[in-house]
């Protein structure tokens, strides 16, 4: 008997499936045969997909950390959750904490914070706020399709201007250009930076990748339209995927270094917790036929295991295929005539303004 078809692939979405994840969840709900058990085999799955943004009423949003291989000790992050779908995000387990889907929730039900520029404005009036560069998008994308009506991360940035307080952005989109006046004003004063994420310079596989993100030419136009308005900017060459993505890398590279862009850098693939299962599920519907290759290179990578969560190890990777792909980077380097940088903001001239209502000396009325 032959086996039954698999189901076709879910078209403009990264993720496959949208099991949840039980890892933050208490008692399993008891399958009792009500309605919720059957919708499913009663209506089918949804024609379309549709993305939802629920209004979250954060108490902070100013989050700290202090893992010693990533380069920014604080960050903002205005929504959780992203449409752009990719499916290599680190960030998708974040959604298992709110008991929802790392896969389909996580870029169909959307979190936006609507309060976060009052809420950085507090964070950073408060007595004794020492200032270093706060991080956009290290969570999710700063600049996601929703930001277009939303505009918090342009909230965030006006916030950064008036109190001198330096900002790194790191996304995949070309959105960033809507804040160019912004980012181009603290460029002059040494307050910003953009890193662009280019993991591909194929238009086909960037779609089934990053379904919703823009098109790698399109990054590139805003890393060349950022460099042409005095901003720092970082390729950011992340995630590279052993026998899918790898074989680019010396061309963008070379494309980065051509249109002035100042820095680049790599990241292997990683796959913590919920994003490994969902990988494998990608890759049998997308790459069957490299699939075991794909994950067996993964694996040798991460010293046997799908992710290698150590601090350092985790940013590089391990073995051979690693100690090649560092090589070949480094080379592609030089020839593109690029050195290693870190980009110098000013901390230096930090400043609450006084027109600010949670400014030292003044305070508000609890209506």
């Amino acid at each position: 008997m032959a086996p039954p078809p698999s189901p076709p692939p879910i078209r403009g979405r990264g993720a496959q499936s949208a099991e949840r994840s039980r890892r933050f969840a208490g008692q399993d709900r008891e399958v009792d045969g009500d309605w919720r058990d059957h919708v499913a085999t009663l209506d089918g799955p949804p024609v379309k997909l549709r993305t939802t943004v629920t209004a979250e009423r954060a108490k902070s949003v100013l989050s700290y950390n202090t893992s010693p291989d990533i380069g920014f000790d604080r960050s903002v992050n205005p929504y959780r959750g992203c449409e752009h779908g990719c499916i290599y995000c680190f960030a998708r387990p974040t959604h298992a904490y709110h008991d929802l889907s790392p896969g389909l929730d996580f870029e169909t039900q959307l979190f936006a914070k609507p309060d976060a520029a009052a809420l950085l404005r507090q964070a950073l009036a408060k007595p004794g706020y020492v200032p270093r560069p706060i991080a956009l998008g290290t969570n999710t994308d700063p600049y996601q399709p929703i930001e277009r009506d939303w505009r918090l991360t342009r909230a965030v940035l006006q916030v950064c201007l008036e109190a001198a307080h330096p900002v790194t952005v790191t996304t995949k989109s070309d959105r960033v250009l809507a804040d160019i006046d912004l980012l181009g004003a603290m460029a002059r004063r040494q307050l910003a930076a953009v890193a662009i994420s280019v993991t591909t310079l194929d238009l086909r596989l960037s779609a089934l990748l990053e379904p919703r993100a823009p098109a790698p030419a399109r990054r590139l136009a805003a890393l060349e339209k950022l460099v042409a308005a005095g901003v720092p900017v970082h390729c950011a060459i992340s995630p590279i995927i052993p026998a899918i993505t790898d074989d680019g890398l010396e061309a963008i590279i070379a494309r980065a270094a051509a249109i002035g862009v100042q820095s680049v850098g790599y990241i292997p693939l990683r796959l913590p917790h919920e994003v490994a299962p969902l990988f494998r599920e990608w890759l049998a519907v997308h790459f069957p036929d490299r699939a075991a290759k794909v994950m067996g290179i993964v694996r040798e990578m991460r010293g046997g295991r799908d992710n290698d969560p150590d601090f350092f190890s985790r940013m590089r990777g391990q073995g051979p295929w690693a100690q090649l792909l560092s090589a070949r980077f480094a080379a592609a380097r030089r020839r593109a005539g690029l050195q290693p940088l870190r980009f110098a903001l000013d901390c230096g001239s930090f400043a609450v303004p006084p027109h600010w209502p949670e400014a030292p000396g003044q305070f508000m009325l609890d209506l």
